[in-house]
């Protein structure tokens, strides 16, 4: 196992024409927009009454709780990408929105630690009676993933107070000796803000408390003792049912909440898929603390399952709407699928925890493929529209008028009543800073390729990188490297897997590398002297098949460049897409569109079927095939150009 480490705050700045315009409509837009939501400042959006909750809870109002019994989490969210903005730059006016927030949550914790507005306001006696389903750990752990951001961010004393008292609380609630409750959580994150909170404090208390929740995950019958003990009373139905979760749930629930047998023994991605991807990022996290190779081993077995089985194209997964959920291996459906944003940024978090036990580029891609497809279209160019689910395909009207379709939005929304991604995106994106690099004692791992600079800590010496670079939208990068020490250095760069072809330059002069082992090229000299690192990738766009046991891609062709995945949308290529198919060898051409602040489209030959119009519903086969030219843009930028047809993977001639 290898002792990587993610980077510090102020090791590494973002400095990309693409990624910068991002992190600041996160500041500039999203943020301010997700305030105004979570205050009901926007008639035409869903209610949230978030900020309510907590005045009530704190006792500056009178009222009722409004909302998910994990309402609190939005705040959370939103409070964390605030705290990861301002580790880039401090701003007067977003601390005192951010500070007159921890103000309630400071008011809205009870004297003990306990902090869940929900419970304060409404069932004040039900407090971890229902550790399943009603997301008190869930909370917790969002607050104290913003309570870290925000702390790191400005240093200020009050949040990391009220995070260090509701950890300590929890101490008291959870763990293995006489008189604790012995369970875990129902919707797993509290362990790792567990982590996160030790990894700050040093506190032991912290990362053994992690431990327990992990450790014990399967291996009694919590959750169906506390389901007696409640008379088999749902929250969800407010009725008494045969089991929990049922509401929502076609797996048997133990399954769908993973814990169907200790986490060590799991060998595939099952239930909820956030959840899960949650509770993987945590264990790889818990792996990499303490060496435990057993517990790594369980993670890279279930990783290989998702990327290899379970996940889309556009690094979605979870296929399912019911439950949100994985469902079997290669069941990968287009149009019905839920790809839920959070799930991809879950996965990613899953994938950074990964490399700090084992520098593999599979990680690398996937944090890629999910970032530039799935995360990135979660969000619409504005930033104040968002997807909660992400097809494949999409027809509106069938969207509209199918019940088993009305979970796919062909447009984004405003706001959802279960609003846990827009503010994932936004806490995502103002922290992307943090993924681009590991180090290790003598080693810095490049995993990303995103222009910036960074100054990263290499035993007792610097590595200073300025990274150049307009990817994707080609694949040319440019490294000055210079350390502050004379002793060598290995600077490891990911190979993509998706590039066919690589070229490295040093001052120039084409090399091969040291070595490449799990797709990174290693470069192990001093580096002293400051150097001119150069690496292109081909980023020849390609036609991509599916494996033949995707059933619904048979005949089918996705268009990729890069780790960037394209679609067919309506306003390029008139409605009806499903007419339409590609021809695979008259390859595909290159244009340079100024939309969206530039952009590459891309042409392909192909034809359409055309069939005749008429009212009735069957008639005798009379279709005509001509030629014709498809255009393609990047999935990412899909439903930003109005209403209409979408479609990844096109027929194939």
């Amino acid at each position: 196992m290898e002792n990587n480490r993610i980077l510090q705050k102020g090791e590494c700045v973002i400095r990309n024409s693409f990624w910068n315009r991002y992190i600041d409509l996160v500041k500039n837009s999203v943020v301010p927009y997700q305030w105004d939501i979570l205050n009901d400042r926007r008639e035409d959006a869903e209610p949230s009454h978030a900020i309510d909750n907590l005045r009530i809870a704190a006792g500056e109002m009178e009222g009722h709780f409004y909302g998910q019994v994990f309402q609190d989490s939005d705040v959370y969210k939103w409070l964390e990408a605030v705290g990861n903005i301002l580790m880039l730059e401090r701003d007067e006016e977003l601390e005192k929105q951010a500070d007159s927030v921890i103000d309630l949550i400071a008011k809205a914790q009870e004297e003990d630690g306990y902090l869940d507005t929900y419970f304060s306001i409404e069932e004040p006696d039900k407090k971890w009676t229902n550790v399943l389903e009603c997301h008190e750990l869930y909370c917790a752990g969002h607050f104290i993933e913003s309570a870290v951001a925000y702390y790191r961010a400005t240093g200020k004393e009050k949040i990391i107070q009220v995070a260090y008292k509701l950890a300590d609380y929890l101490d008291t609630v959870f763990g293995p000796e006489e008189g604790k409750l012995h369970g875990y959580p129902g919707h797993q994150e509290i362990e790792i803000a567990l982590i996160k909170l030790y990894d700050l404090s040093g506190n032991e208390k912290y990362l053994k408390l992690a431990g327990y929740f992990i450790n014990t995950r399967g291996t009694n019958h919590f959750f169906e003792e506390e389901f007696e003990k409640r008379d088999h009373v749902s929250f969800w139905e407010k009725a008494r049912t045969p089991e929990p979760n049922r509401y929502y749930n076609q797996y048997p629930y133990n399954y769908y909440n993973q814990f169907q047998s200790p986490v060590r023994e799991q060998k595939k991605a099952v239930g909820h898929a956030v959840r899960g991807v949650y509770m993987y990022t945590a264990m790889a996290d818990m792996a990499a603390k303490t060496g435990d190779k057993e517990l790594f081993k369980a993670c890279r077995t279930i990783w290989d399952d998702i990327v290899n089985c379970q996940m889309y194209i556009t690094g979605g997964i979870g296929s399912t709407n019911s439950g949100e959920a994985f469902t079997k291996d290669y069941d990968l459906p287009n149009d019905t699928n839920y790809s839920e944003t959070c799930a991809s940024i879950g996965l990613i978090f899953f994938a950074q925890r990964m490399l700090m036990t084992e520098t593999d580029s599979t990680y690398g891609d996937v944090i890629e493929q999910a970032l530039y497809n799935t995360v990135l279209g979660g969000m619409n160019y504005e930033g104040n529209r968002f997807f909660y689910v992400n097809p494949l395909e999409s027809v509106p009207e069938v969207c509209y008028d199918n019940t088993q379709r009305h979970h796919v939005k062909p447009e984004r929304q405003k706001w959802f009543a279960c609003a846990c991604c827009p503010p994932n995106i936004a806490r995502l994106i103002g922290g992307l800073w943090d993924y681009i690099y590991t180090a290790a004692e003598d080693t810095v791992n490049v995993h990303l390729y995103i222009a910036g600079d960074a100054k990263v800590q290499v035993g007792n010496s610097i590595l200073n990188i300025t990274q150049t670079t307009s990817y994707p939208e080609n694949g040319r990068i440019h490294f000055k490297v210079q350390a502050d020490t004379d002793r060598e250095i290995t600077l490891a760069l990911r190979i993509p897997g998706w590039a066919e072809h690589y070229t490295l330059r040093l001052n120039g002069q084409e090399l091969t590398p040291d070595k490449v082992e799990k797709g990174y090229a290693y470069l192990t000299r001093p580096w002293a002297e400051a150097a001119e690192l150069e690496v292109e990738f081909d980023m020849q766009p390609r036609f991509m098949c599916a494996n033949r046991k995707i059933h619904y891609d048979l005949g089918r062709t996705a268009i990729m460049r890069g780790p960037v995945v394209y679609c067919l949308e309506e306003v390029d290529n008139g409605k009806y897409l499903d007419e339409l198919s590609v021809d695979t060898q008259a390859g595909l051409t290159e244009e340079k569109k100024e939309e969206f602040g530039g952009f590459v489209a891309l042409k392909a030959q192909g034809s359409r079927l055309h069939v005749p119009e008429t009212d009735q519903l069957y008639m005798n086969y009379n279709a005509k095939r001509e030629k014709a030219e498809l255009t393609a843009v990047p999935y990412h930028l899909w439903n930003n150009r109005g209403l209409g047809e979408m479609q990844v993977w096109v027929k194939a001639e």
